[in-house]
């Protein structure tokens, strides 16, 4: 079996923001040389995410627009450790930290209009994310 491991690391220049990968992963697949098998993409921090969407801007402000219903900025007990940042824990659970995603003939093997999505949610500081690229 092949492995691949990078890490990806991000400042966001927003407090929240997304950032696509798709093109990044698909080229760490391809330098890997597997042929079969799965990407994992994975955010290293609990303040950060991965998802698989469209990109589409309009769906972006919806998905913001829904995050900050499900979990808005607001007076959580989190912050009685110092943080300000109880929502962006929250957001993170909503659309989770990791996909996973098949590898078929040596790509991606994602739907139409699929894209893999990093999503800040307490940025402005380095953080990092895992693509781990196994299969043969």
């Amino acid at each position: 079996m092949k492995s691949l491991t990078e890490y990806l690391w991000f400042e966001t220049k927003q407090r929240r923001e997304l950032v696509r990968v798709t093109d990044t992963v698909a080229k760490l697949v391809k330098q890997s040389g597997v042929q079969e098998g799965f990407v994992l993409v994975s955010a290293m921090h609990i303040t950060a995410g991965v998802f698989v969407n469209d990109d589409e801007p309009g769906l972006w402000e919806d998905i913001w627009e829904w995050l900050a219903h499900l979990a808005p900025e607001k007076d959580y007990r989190h912050h009685r450790t110092g943080e300000d940042n109880g929502d962006a824990h929250l957001k993170s659970l909503l659309v989770h930290h990791q996909v996973l995603v098949p590898i078929t003939r040596g790509a991606l093997d994602l739907g139409p209009w699929q894209q893999i999505f990093y999503a800040e949610f307490d940025g402005q500081r380095r953080k990092r994310v895992i693509v781990k690229v196994l299969g043969d």
